[in-house]
């Protein structure tokens, strides 16, 4: 049955000659992939182009639950971005977080709410014009309340640990699972303070905001199986002073 959907792009790979397999996460069907036909006729329909990283596009598609690959009919872009593709360390951000959100969304089912926090999340990198250095921490911290594991900030006191498998704090050093050491589980409260429009008053150096990526990365992978090492984290590592 053909619908329509609002989609975010997370990932375009080859299938064949002649067609394309799209990763996207949709307005009304959540996680789902789509088998995309790209003749080399310049008066094919679709374009590579079209599904880029985090590219929003309004879809019309074949969606069938017992089916892996739904095939898409119609897709235009929604929103054409005025400066994630134009900006070196927008598109950066951009890839990295389209390989974040592959892994981490996979829910196949609609979730109005998450998916109104990825496109307004979207849309706010798009027309912000500086001080977003630190973007994709917000919105990795702030994705995991979503996802079920948001940290419980509750009773928290200077000199407490960080339980990353149980996300809240405990006075006392853990054995045998994964914590942060007090120096620096204050971060946690920290990034947990920040917001797209305070985040500029937190200032960090590279080497802060790329230690906060690795334990985020971890606190992902603890809570989700099978979440994989990121090939795009270390071009992401680069970018901002």
């Amino acid at each position: 049955m053909l619908q329509k959907s609002e989609a975010i792009v997370l990932h375009q790979i080859k299938y064949s000659d002649t067609s394309n397999i799209v990763d996207v996460y949709t307005s009304l069907y959540g996680r789902t992939t789509l088998l995309v036909s790209i003749p080399k006729s310049r008066r094919s329909i679709f374009k590579a182009s079209l599904f880029q990283p985090l590219a929003l596009v309004d879809i019309e598609a074949d969606f069938r639950s017992n089916r892996s690959l739904n095939r898409i009919k119609n897709a235009k872009l929604s929103y054409p971005f005025a400066s994630i593709p134009f900006d070196r360390s927008k598109t950066t951000i951009a890839f990295f977080l389209a390989e974040f959100m592959l892994y981490s969304l996979r829910e196949e089912a609609e979730n109005q709410l998450l998916f109104g926090y990825l496109k307004n999340s979207i849309l706010w990198l798009d027309n912000c014009s500086a001080n977003f250095s630190n973007f994709h921490l917000v919105f990795m911290m702030h994705l995991s309340w979503f996802l079920g594991f948001y940290p419980n900030l509750t009773g928290y006191r200077k000199g407490d640990y960080f339980d990353l498998q149980n996300s809240c704090y405990t006075s006392l050093p853990l054995t045998g699972q994964p914590f942060l050491k007090p120096d620096e589980a204050h971060r946690i409260n920290t990034l947990m303070r920040m917001n797209y429009n305070n985040m500029h008053l937190f200032a960090m150096n590279r080497d802060q905001r790329n230690r906060c990526i690795e334990v985020l990365l971890s606190y992902y992978r603890i809570h989700l199986p099978e979440f994989p090492e990121l090939k795009s984290v270390e071009v992401l590592r680069e970018v901002f002073d």
